[in-house]
């Protein structure tokens, strides 16, 4: 599995082509330059990758089917941006628990290939509120358990509230992570170890030190691991 790499140079640089020819014509001149550097080599991976990410959960999934599967579509949503650009300039796929589905309200790992911009990441972003006050009283309920988390020296991103949300203690030890709007944290990849043979193993064990923020939430949402 890591004797081959998935992805070559020619992804990045397609990528940096149709960031600056971002017009349909031109995507439709090289949609199969598109399916054979980008989505296809994508495709693979997640194909591969799912022994891998068995072996961390198996209540993650990855669905190696070209439309309604781990991979994003290339296509943006224009209907509610000022940005017209049909295409997006980067490539992403989402391996989400399997009982949920592409969306924020169950944690899942996630992969973002761009040039010198790709990273992997894992946990809940922008949850919605219900999502939001099932994580928040798991931390006050399990401290031991969120303590761990902490111990394992992740380093968790996102939006914070400025002020303690409502109905939590101010002075409570974990008031800093009762803030949090987002569960998330990252790992960031060169273009070059995403070119490597090794790019799968490399990817699949930045997931497997996010398992104690991920684990934790799936608990809190009372999700399988």
């Amino acid at each position: 599995m890591a004797n081959k790499s998935h992805f070559t140079p020619e992804l990045f640089k397609f990528l940096k082509e149709l960031k600056r020819h971002n017009d349909r014509d031109w995507f439709l001149k090289n949609k199969k330059r598109f399916e054979e550097t980008v989505r296809d080599p994508f495709l693979q991976f997640i194909a591969d990758f799912g022994p891998l990410l068995h072996g961390i959960s198996p209540s993650f999934t990855a669905d190696p089917r070209p439309s309604g599967g781990s991979l994003f579509r290339i296509y943006r949503d224009v209907r509610f941006s000022s940005d017209k650009s049909p295409y997006k300039t980067h490539v992403a796929a989402q391996f989400t628990h399997v009982e949920g589905t592409k969306g924020s309200n169950v944690p899942g790992f996630y992969l973002h290939l761009e040039p010198e911009g790709s990273f992997a990441a894992g946990g809940v972003w922008h949850p919605a509120a219900p999502t939001l006050m099932k994580i928040r009283t798991a931390i006050v309920k399990h401290p031991d358990d969120w303590r761990a988390v902490r111990r394992a020296k992740i380093n968790i991103e996102g939006e914070r509230l400025s002020r303690p949300p409502r109905g939590f203690d101010p002075e409570h030890p974990f008031i800093e992570d009762l803030k949090l709007k987002d569960f998330v944290t990252s790992a960031t990849f060169t273009d070059k170890e995403v070119c490597s043979p090794r790019f799968i193993i490399d990817f699949a064990a930045k997931c497997s030190k996010m398992t104690p923020l991920l684990k934790f939430l799936a608990t809190s949402l009372e999700l399988d691991w």
